[in-house]
């Protein structure tokens, strides 16, 4: 049974920095594809990075050059490094992972940021 536990959310100032992380079970991460969505209140979910199995990586428009999306498979756990945060980033951010056509998702982490 896959189950994803995402941590590290929180409240940070404009300008700073959070890295979330999303613990996989089961032996299947390797082969998994790994993604960081985002849900802002009152609006849908959206994209925010992806990286597959084999390491190649997506990132939204809206993030590029601030976040960066890794993976360490000895660990079974995806990371999403966040700088220079702005006020549009808070909202609840989900892990998903997509193994054999089959998506699974975390319950999110808190990401608020305010002055």
């Amino acid at each position: 049974q896959v189950q994803l536990v995402e941590s590290g959310g929180g409240l940070v100032q404009p300008g700073g920095s959070l890295r979330l992380s999303c613990s996989a079970s089961g032996i299947i991460f390797r082969i998994s594809d790994m993604g960081w969505y985002r849900q802002a209140p009152g609006k849908q979910r959206e994209l925010v990075a992806t990286i597959t199995s084999g390491g190649f990586t997506n990132y939204a428009d809206s993030v590029k050059g601030r976040f960066t999306i890794s993976r360490d498979n000895a660990k079974n756990t995806v990371y999403l490094q966040m700088n220079s945060l702005k006020p549009e980033d808070t909202a609840v951010y989900y892990c998903k992972q997509t193994v054999w056509g089959v998506d699974y998702w975390g319950k999110g982490t808190l990401v608020t940021v305010s002055s």
